[in-house]
C-alpha cells in the first residue's frame, strides 16, 4: 500500500494508475470527504473544470441485477475535464476525465486512466499523492 502508484491495463487495453491507501495512511475519513478533495483540487487548477460527482455505488445498488463487490462500502466518481487543447474532435473521445474513489473493507482505491496529456497525468498523480497524510500539500500544487 502507501505511495506507489502503479499502472496497468483495463481488459489490456486502457492504462489505469491506482493507488491503494489504508485508512491510516489517508487524511480523510470517508469517500465523500475524498470526492470533495478532488472537487477543491479541480477548482483550484487554472486548466480543469469539475462537472459532476456520480454515485457509482448508489446506482449499483439500485438497479434490480446490480452486483457490487462484498468488499465495497463506498464508490464514486468525480468527473471533470482539462481543457488546455482540443486539436481535433477525436480528441472528445478521452474526455472528460474521471477519478474513482472507492472505500473497502481495508481502506481505499484511487484509480484513473492514463490521459493523452502528460499535464493531465501528472496533476492526477500529484492529487492523488496529496491524500497521504505526509503529503497534504502536495495536491494543492497542481
Amino acid at each position: 500500500m502507501g505511495e506507489a502508484l502503479k499502472e496497468t491495463l483495463l481488459q489490456e487495453t486502457f492504462p489505469v494508475y491506482c493507488l491503494e491507501l489504508g485508512r491510516d495512511e489517508v487524511r480523510f475519513d470517508s469517500v465523500d470527504e475524498i470526492a470533495d478533495y478532488f472537487r477543491q483540487c479541480i477548482e483550484e487548477s487554472r486548466c480543469a473544470c469539475f462537472i459532476a460527482e456520480f454515485d457509482h455505488y448508489a446506482h449499483t445498488r439500485s438497479l434490480p441485477e446490480g452486483r457490487i463487490d462484498k468488499d465495497m462500502l463506498a464508490a464514486k466518481n468525480v468527473v471533470f475535464c482539462f481543457g488546455i487543447v482540443l486539436p481535433d474532435p477525436h480528441a472528445l473521445v478521452s474526455r472528460p476525465r474521471s477519478i474513482g474513489v472507492a472505500e473497502t473493507t481495508e481502506g481505499f482505491l484511487v484509480t484513473f486512466l492514463e490521459a493523452p496529456m502528460p499535464v493531465a497525468n501528472s496533476a492526477m498523480e500529484a492529487w492523488a499523492r496529496g491524500l497521504l497524510r505526509n503529503r497534504s500539500e502536495q495536491g494543492a500544487a497542481a
